[in-house]
């Protein structure tokens, strides 16, 4: 797939804001018991998948089907999220598509991999990976484009591999799609129901999903979903 219409400001936008954004989510995790378990959840069945059937007897045994076990999280910004996953047993690295992200990511965490990167067009070879984490990172993605990054994300998660996905739902069904003001750049929020049917579609399986409410203080009072979904 060639770049994303919308990458060459997405780019420049968080590259202009990256210090700022750095410090006022460098604690993200500290107030959300829900995701953490959630990635929890996630590191489990990634690891689990990598163990193979344990009879020392060839292939089985070499956890064949999971890849190289890697993650990647994907859009991860200032890496704030990818030494959790490594924290949790996980081989991970990062991908962004910023420079200046990714920067900040590698002064932050020295003994991590991180690299410039994008997602409709990843440096991964097919089937490589026991996992993907994709926290919020499709909502800057417009919605004609989101399909093909699915696919691509599809393309690099090895048979068994788990994908952790979340992003801000619309209003109702009746929208599949809804654009709102970022205030970084234009975002999209989704249907929980069409985005599970986009990964259905391109071999992803819905294995849980979770719809966590807004709190009275939350900036934007949008319902957030969180779909765990595996390749077949």
């Amino acid at each position: 797939m060639t770049e994303l219409d919308t990458l060459p400001a997405t780019r420049e936008a968080y590259d202009t804001i990256a210090p700022v954004y750095a410090r006022m989510f460098h604690d993200t995790l500290r107030d959300r018991p829900l995701e953490r378990a959630l990635l929890s959840v996630f590191a489990e069945l990634v690891r689990a998948n990598g163990e193979g059937d344990g009879d020392g007897d060839g292939d089985a045994d070499r956890g064949v089907g999971s890849g190289s076990g890697e993650v990647a999280d994907l859009g991860c910004g200032p890496g704030h999220i990818t030494p959790y996953l490594h924290g949790l047993g996980l081989r991970a690295f990062g991908v962004d598509a910023s420079p200046a992200m990714i920067g900040l990511a590698r002064e932050a965490n020295p003994e991590l991999r991180f690299e410039v990167g994008s997602m409709a067009a990843l440096d991964i070879e097919d089937g490589a990976l026991g996992g993907v984490l994709s926290r919020w990172s499709v909502i800057h993605t417009l919605p004609q484009d989101v399909p093909a990054v699915l696919a691509e994300i599809a393309r690099v998660l090895a048979p068994g591999g788990h994908l952790l996905i979340s992003f801000p739902a619309t209003d109702g069904p009746q929208h599949e799609t809804q654009a709102y003001d970022h205030a970084v750049v234009t975002a999209y929020r989704w249907s929980p129901d069409r985005l599970a049917g986009l990964l259905r579609d391109r071999g992803l399986a819905e294995v849980a999903r979770t719809v966590i409410e807004p709190t009275p203080t939350d900036l934007r009072q949008f319902q957030e979903v969180q779909l765990l979904a595996r390749k077949a």
